[in-house]
């Protein structure tokens, strides 16, 4: 929770009480830069391709946020999510509280500039990074890499929390999903080699000449083709990612279902804890169809170009891709949240015993992923007092 000042004035904000549970870890909707700097502080090349020029934004959280009603006014139009920037108090102690902005929101350039204590350039360099984040649906580390390398910002490969385990595995995928479609790359269809070519191409931070065959093919200007394969690269990442991590949500959301707080439970917040319980679970379920229906269109579409060298199919699906790529982006990332929240603060080895007001915090948190919610379910977990008493 936030609370707005007059002006441009940054906002002390209370969630970084939940942030701070999370750890050491990042999530679909939280980008934990300030674990991040702590592990990798001595790290030659964190020092030299850090994310932010500005070491204290540099250290905060950055977070997929669902914009609340009262939240509206401070964007030139409203807008169902924001990207927020949490900046701690104290970086000892992150139930200190902090501060926080909206990227975009009114007065967003001056108040980045006294948060980060800018004096040169490198304001404009900052800007331009966080506006690209913001035009991402989530906060997945493969597509948060991806997006910039493509805009030419080379980072630090530990800002980014992709095993070489998991890279494996998306290259494995993605060279079998594209197989068939070698041949219209210009690869040899009927060779390892040819696939090979077109995943390395298709997976490059940019979209070269080894792709022009596709491009002519489908008939579609520079721009368009751009953005509609890095819609592509999101949905063959999409794909992948729900093939392999929803075996793990069905598991959370049975612990989820049954995990108890320890301690006195008050009746408003056992009546809170069961409904969200059956708010989060029916949410997740609808997000994996929803999800689910989009790949379908995917198939649909990939499956006429390779198998009926049709390309009028693909060449529309690519053009909506990118705006599909949002939504779908937005609605995985919910789930994935909430298995990779609940996997760091639950690990099977360490079940860390929680209360009913910090169990209520996450579930509201959870929550917040699913858009328009029953405005009765809320949230009986007093205020923390510590960030009341402490302003930016």
């Amino acid at each position: 929770m936030h609370y707005a000042r007059t002006g441009n004035f940054l906002a002390t904000d209370r969630s970084i009480r939940f942030l701070s549970a999370l750890g050491g870890a990042s999530t679909s909707r939280v980008f934990n830069l300030h674990r991040i700097a702590l592990d990798h502080a001595g790290d030659p090349e964190f020092q030299k391709k850090p994310l932010f020029v500005s070491p204290i934004i540099n250290r905060s959280f950055i977070m997929k946020h669902r914009t609340r009603a009262d939240e509206n006014y401070l964007f030139a139009k409203p807008r169902a999510v924001s990207t927020k920037i949490v900046i701690p108090f104290d970086n000892s102690d992150l139930r200190a509280g902090g501060y926080s902005m909206f990227v975009e929101q009114r007065g967003f350039a001056d108040m980045l500039r006294q948060a980060g204590h800018y004096k040169t350039e490198a304001l404009e360099r900052d800007q331009t990074v966080l506006r690209l984040i913001h035009t991402l649906p989530s906060l997945d580390p493969f597509l948060l890499r991806e997006h910039l390398r493509n805009n030419g910002y080379d980072i630090a490969s530990c800002c980014f929390a992709i095993s070489e385990g998991d890279r494996n595995r998306m290259y494995s995928f993605a060279e079998q999903e594209l197989s068939r479609l070698a041949v219209l790359a210009g690869g040899d269809g009927s060779s390892n080699n040819g696939s090979s070519r077109l995943v390395k191409a298709m997976l490059s931070n940019q979209v070269g000449e080894k792709l022009e065959p596709l491009r002519v093919t489908l008939g579609l200007s520079g721009d368009d083709f751009r953005e509609g394969v890095f819609s592509w690269r999101g949905f063959l990442y999409y794909k992948w990612s729900m093939a392999d991590f929803w075996p793990e949500v069905m598991v959370v959301l049975r612990d989820l279902n049954s995990f108890q707080p320890v301690g006195a439970v008050t009746p408003d917040q056992k009546a809170f804890l069961a409904e969200t319980r059956g708010h989060i679970i029916r949410g997740v379920r609808a997000n994996g169809e929803a999800v689910n229906k989009s790949l379908s269109v995917y198939d649909h579409a990939y499956s006429d170009l390779v198998a009926n060298q049709s390309p009028k199919t693909f060449r529309d699906f690519l053009l909506s891709a990118p705006y599909m790529f949002l939504e779908m982006g937005e609605k995985l990332g919910a789930i994935s949240h909430i298995v990779s929240f609940w996997q760091q603060r639950f690990t099977s080895g360490n079940r860390t015993t929680i209360d009913a007001d910090e169990l209520s915090a996450i579930f509201n948190d959870f929550m917040t992923g699913f858009g328009e919610v029953d405005r009765s379910l809320k949230s009986p977990a007093p205020a923390p007092r510590a960030a009341q008493a402490r302003r930016a």
